[in-house]
């Protein structure tokens, strides 16, 4: 066994190992990556073959977390891992886009790459490890890779950057943002700030920068001691002659079309279509089953070509903007009379149609992963049918797309939202139309939306998605504010920048080529600062600050805090008190214990159910106070007196002296029932028992000529005078002798009695 370690070592001094030669030694490539207690595996296997047809990269990545790397159990009724979570798809996804780039254009095989948390202790991040773990496997491989890239976590914790964080770091932080990076260029970033500059956005980058670099030198020092040569391949057949004359016959009038300034979308691609059309015309049927799918690749190259050319030889975008303008922008708020608010934001031909909902603790989304657990407060989520491009096909679900998407737009917004604010918010972004950063679009309509449903948002966030255009290492170069979605697929970079006046809150950036220099990004934060200001003058035209009421449908929602040991009164046994004040009053309650008490929501939609439960807490909650008087409800009759509930959860004993001046018999004769009420005193509390003595008799006018003496109160059961100790009982002769023990006939067994 030929086992090949290297070892990383960090600024704060903890170390990274990536070990390879010791597991899944039948993968292309493995590695195991190691920081502290937390373990990777990361394994890649590819295709000997391409699939006949295919002119793309069929790259998969999984992220996947094992409970028991954290000794926990998977929840579920089977008690196992099953379909990824979120949060798994969201790291894939970033590992994902900083690998497909950098695969060889050619290369078609289907390639699958596993990454896999084995150990955590949850002090160390694993999703920061897992890019690295991803490439190390590839590099090690015999897959053709122009590699290695490693993915760092940078957050600015007191004005300072901090490389790969543990999750209590992170806590303290108002940066947070992945990057993904080769040993030249920067790949991919991805990440959320409290409002940060441009400028300290781009400075977290090139810390990222320098830390991927020691990674990625690392895993070249790796590849040369395993020394496996990377295979030889051949997915492709060219028809050079075809290209040639594709190209000569078709590039004029595809350049012609590229700055004939056409607005519309589908109107477009008809017209591309149709040059694509002419030129195949030419063959006939039985040539065109060898040659059509050559034809469509070539061109696609030629489509690319005429729009970069046009945008870098005379500043003329597919839909004739400049390279600094945004498409038209309308918008509209409450368009919904259902949801608690609703917004639509339309930019060209990108359409959200977003609504808000309020609720309470009980609509909390609970989080119950390998290493992260808890409760979600503020909920995003997005759709994107396929209606919103025109196809027609059926819409099969959520997949990694949705959830991406959707987590940007969350990243956007969650900062402004007010942290102490008492109600569970879901936002639901459903894309109507789709032309180009619909994230984005997202955003904005999630603002509005928001501000319709009368939520106090710090400030207003916008978005906006940068693309480029480059050439030559960029040495040429434009950026593109407000990408189509055309720019996105034939450009060099897809830049989401989402933020207030006052500063960015969240970012998302995949590169697709090499060479982008810092100068080009600054250039391209600064284009997109202007983008958001601009876009959220538009915003501010169709509402200017949140509403200053809720819909008068949303739920109503009040906050109290009581004593711990008071929680369970208010539930009361099985839930039997909560359930019945819920019953009664139509609102919805519940109770959360943290470390000030119990807090305890009340939602409702009026104002008469929320009071009436509120009165009926405070009741509960309220401590019985001696000489007050309260209206009591009797429980239950004994022949010693009546139980009564004098406040909710609360009972003491009314004894049958208490009841009236005058001497009774027996319960029957005061003529109290079950389910009667009494106004009865509280006369004292027992400070070893916690009993109450109440009375109603002291309410009432005491008779004239009334004789205490007269009235002795009745015991509550039979008294007995208490038994002098042994000892005394022995002074006084009282003892009685023992009795004789009798045998089993009956016989008293004298001493000595042999057996």
């Amino acid at each position: 066994m030929n086992v090949i370690t290297k070892t990383i070592t960090l600024a704060d001094g903890r170390t990274i190992t990536i070990e390879t030669g010791k597991l899944a030694k039948q993968a292309d490539g493995a590695v195991m990556v190691t920081m502290g207690k937390t373990m990777l595996l990361a394994t890649v296997c590819s295709a000997k073959e391409a699939v006949p047809g295919t002119d793309f990269m069929p790259l998969s990545v999984d992220y996947k977390e094992k409970f028991s790397a954290n000794g926990r159990f998977p929840g579920g009724f089977t008690r196992r891992e099953g379909r990824p979570s979120d949060y798994e798809i969201l790291i894939s996804r970033l590992v994902d886009r900083a690998l497909r780039p950098l695969f060889p254009d050619d290369y078609h095989a289907e390639t699958f790459v596993n990454v896999t948390l084995y150990s955590a202790d949850g002090i160390d991040m694993p999703d920061a490890l897992a890019g690295l773990a991803a490439s190390a496997a590839l590099s090690v491989s015999d897959v053709p890779f122009h590699g290695p890239i490693s993915e760092v976590r940078v957050a600015r914790i007191d004005g300072e950057f901090v490389i790969d964080p543990t999750f209590q770091q992170l806590e303290n932080a108002d940066m947070d943002i992945m990057v993904a990076a080769t040993l030249d260029n920067i790949m991919m970033v991805e990440g959320e700030m409290k409002e940060v500059s441009e400028a300290d956005l781009l400075n977290a980058m090139k810390a990222a920068h320098e830390a991927i670099k020691v990674h990625c030198q690392a895993q070249l020092e790796l590849m040369e001691a395993v020394g496996k040569e990377k295979r030889v391949y051949c997915h492709e057949e060219n028809d050079e002659e075809l290209r040639r004359d594709l190209h000569e016959k078709t590039y004029e009038k595809t350049y012609a079309l590229a700055k004939s300034c056409n607005t519309d979308k589908h109107s477009r691609e008809a017209n591309f279509e149709a040059v694509r059309e002419e030129y195949k015309a030419q063959f006939s049927e039985e040539e065109l089953e060898t040659k059509a799918p050559l034809i469509d690749r070539y061109y696609h190259d030629v489509e690319k070509e005429a729009m970069r050319r046009a945008i870098l030889d005379e500043g003329i975008r597919l839909d004739g903007r400049k390279t600094t303008d945004i498409r038209p922008i309308w918008s509209e708020v409450g368009y919904l009379p259902g949801p608690h608010g609703s917004a639509i934001f339309t930019r060209g031909e990108t359409q959200s149609l977003s609504t808000v909902t309020l609720g309470t603790k009980l609509d909390e989304k609970i989080v119950d992963e390998a290493i992260i657990n808890g409760k979600e407060r503020f909920l995003l989520h997005y759709n994107f049918p396929p209606f919103s491009t025109g196809e027609a096909k059926a819409s099969r679900g959520v997949g990694r797309r949705e959830i991406g998407h959707g987590n940007l737009a969350y990243r956007a917004l969650k900062p402004m939202i007010p942290e102490n604010y008492p109600y569970v918010i879901r936002v639901v972004s459903d894309i109507l139309e789709s032309n180009g950063s619909s994230s984005m679009a997202t955003v904005c309509a999630g603002t509005l939306a928001l501000m319709d449903a009368g939520v106090p948002i710090k400030k207003p966030v916008s978005g906006i998605a940068m693309g480029l255009i480059s050439e030559n290492k960029g040495t040429n170069y434009a950026v593109l504010s407000d990408i189509l979605g055309d720019e996105d697929h034939l450009g060099d970079m897809d830049f989401k920048v989402t933020g207030t006046r006052d500063g960015i809150t969240a970012t998302q950036m995949d590169i697709k080529v090499d060479g982008l220099s810092y100068e080009i990004l600054e250039k391209a934060l600064k284009q997109a600062h202007d983008g958001r200001m601009y876009i959220l003058d538009k915003l501010a035209e169709t509402i200017s600050e949140p509403r200053p009421d809720l819909k008068p449908h949303a739920p109503r929602l009040v906050t109290m805090m009581v004593p711990k040991e008071l929680i369970g009164a208010i539930i009361g046994p099985g839930g039997k008190i909560i359930q019945g004040i819920q019953s009664e009053t139509g609102a919805t309650i519940s109770i959360e214990e943290i470390e000030e008490g119990g807090r305890v929501e009340i939602a409702a939609t009026n104002k008469e159910s929320i009071d009436s439960a509120v009165n009926r807490i405070r009741a509960i909650a309220a401590i019985p106070e001696v000489g007050e008087v309260y209206k009591s409800k009797v429980k239950s009759i004994m022949p010693y007196g009546a139980f009564v509930e004098f406040m909710p959860g609360k009972e003491g004993l009314l004894h049958i002296s208490e009841i009236d001046w005058r001497r009774y018999e027996t319960m029957e004769e005061t003529g109290l029932a079950e389910g009667d009420t009494i106004d009865v005193k509280l006369l004292d509390i027992d400070p070893k028992t916690g009993k109450f003595k109440l009375s109603a008799r002291v309410l009432k006018e005491k008779p004239e000529g009334y004789n205490e003496n007269e009235r002795r109160p009745r015991p509550e059961r039979a008294e007995r005078r208490p038994r002098p100790e042994r000892s005394e009982r022995h002074e006084r002769g009282e003892h009685r002798p023992r009795p004789e023990r009798p045998d089993r006939n009956g016989q008293n067994f004298d001493e000595g009695t042999e057996f």
